[in-house]
């Protein structure tokens, strides 16, 4: 497939039309509740509480399914955190490959659940957790470590040698690109070129206890940036033309570092790639075997602001309400769940019910407390819920031991987060 044809692919008016189903999926229940309708739902239940609207969630599944047109879907377990909400997106009949990880020790616990074919997307050389992965590959688990430098290769072969067990890598290709004064993408993998994923291919013989899997690159620049911010008119149209000139670059050099490995005797038995943000345009490269997906299927507040494609919102947390300042204000108990990444002011939780409410900007979400501002607040009392959305994905489920899972309004069941059955991989 030649650029041209990719970058018209990618440009085409499917994503249109992509992102008028998906916004005509966004009528859930949930999603589009009167605040009354919260009161009701949260009536007796103990607060703080994280709310997953079932129904949303089926929605994005399948909008998201849509999307991939067929290439199978590597859940992003980072962006889940349940084990739960997991099992219900393999169960719902898309075409899925596996999990995207990201530690080792939480693929080698996964495994220990039943689940199979894991890929864990960081690099890491933690004796304990490589330990636990090599006991759970010798036992019949399919576990893929990353690399993408031979510090990584030698203290993974030491580990392996001594357990007796070989193990599954793949190679974390670099998909950024160095501007004039702008690094547009992440710093991740020294893997740049084909020249250097070769280089790194040949050094393997030097480790005989592991071998290549797979490969994976993620273009962070495109899956995990919004072009369509409010107000932000001129950085959206600068971020869509960088979008614009980036995809066809990162697909040439994709394709040139899979052909390098290929072409120096590699077996891939999978190439992932993409983001929620991603999908149309990754998996119109030939080579992808799968496109990781998170984000999409609780559409967090940051993936409100595309311009291809809108989920619908399935995750809520609701804080109580503790106090009353003055007739427009509230003070919420707690709330402080801030987003990673750079710092600013869109990785505050979302106020989502009652509209209205907004933050003080000395103040924002606090560790304690969290005062909000409206004239939707006259009408709160203590004892009332305020309804959030987090501004990431998974990041949530770090907060709350349980999720209430609601189908049509209703209260259905509590799922258990990682933090539920007790685990950490922070």
């Amino acid at each position: 497939m030649s650029t041209n044809t990719l970058q018209e692919q990618v440009m085409a008016p499917q994503h249109k039309a992509a992102r008028a189903d998906t916004d005509t999926a966004c009528q859930t229940v949930m999603a589009q509740r009167a605040y009354t309708a919260w009161q009701v739902l949260l009536r007796g239940q103990r607060l703080p509480a994280a709310i997953l609207d079932l129904d949303a969630l089926d929605q994005n599944i399948q909008a998201l399914a849509r999307r991939a047109n067929g290439k199978p879907i590597r859940i992003a377990t980072k962006s889940i955190r349940c084990t739960s909400v997991i099992r219900h997106i393999q169960q719902s009949g898309v075409p899925l490959q596996g999990l995207l990880c990201y530690s080792a020790e939480e693929a080698a616990w996964l495994a220990s659940q039943g689940f199979d074919d894991l890929l864990v997307a960081y690099p890491t050389i933690n004796t304990d957790g490589i330990q636990k992965v090599c006991l759970a590959v010798k036992q019949g688990a399919r576990i893929t470590l990353m690399a993408d430098d031979e510090a990584q290769l030698s203290a993974l072969q030491h580990l392996a040698a001594a357990q007796r067990c070989t193990l599954p890598i793949a190679f974390d290709l670099d998909l950024s690109f160095n501007l004039p004064g702008l690094r547009f993408g992440v710093f991740r993998s020294p893997l740049d070129s084909p020249d250097k994923v070769q280089a790194l291919f040949r050094s393997l013989p030097r480790f005989p206890s592991l071998r290549l899997d797979g490969a994976m690159g993620y273009e962070a620049q495109i899956a995990g940036v919004g072009d369509n911010t409010p107000g932000k008119n001129l950085e959206n149209q600068l971020i869509r033309a960088l979008k614009r000139w980036a995809i066809p670059k990162i697909a040439t050099r994709r394709a040139a570092m899979i052909a390098a490995l290929q072409q120096s005797g590699a077996e891939l038995r999978f190439v992932n790639g993409g983001g929620t943000g991603s999908v149309e345009s990754t998996i119109l490269e030939p080579h992808i075997t799968d496109v990781a997906i998170g984000s999409g299927f609780y559409q967090p507040a940051l993936f409100d602001h595309y311009q291809t494609f809108r989920h619908t919102p399935a995750l809520f947390f609701a804080l109580e309400v503790a106090r009353k300042q003055h007739a427009e204000s509230i003070t919420c108990l707690g709330g402080g769940y801030i987003a990673s990444g750079s710092v600013s002011a869109h990785k505050l939780p979302q106020p989502y019910s009652p509209e209205g409410l907004q933050y003080h900007p000395n103040e924002g979400a606090g560790e304690v407390q969290t005062p909000l501002f409206g004239k939707t607040a006259a009408a709160l009392k203590p004892g009332d819920p305020a309804i959030f959305r987090h501004a990431k994905a998974g990041e949530l489920c770090e907060r709350f031991n349980t999720l209430l899972v609601v189908r049509q309004g209703q209260i259905v069941d509590e799922w258990p987060t990682y933090r539920g059955e007790g685990q950490c991989f922070e």
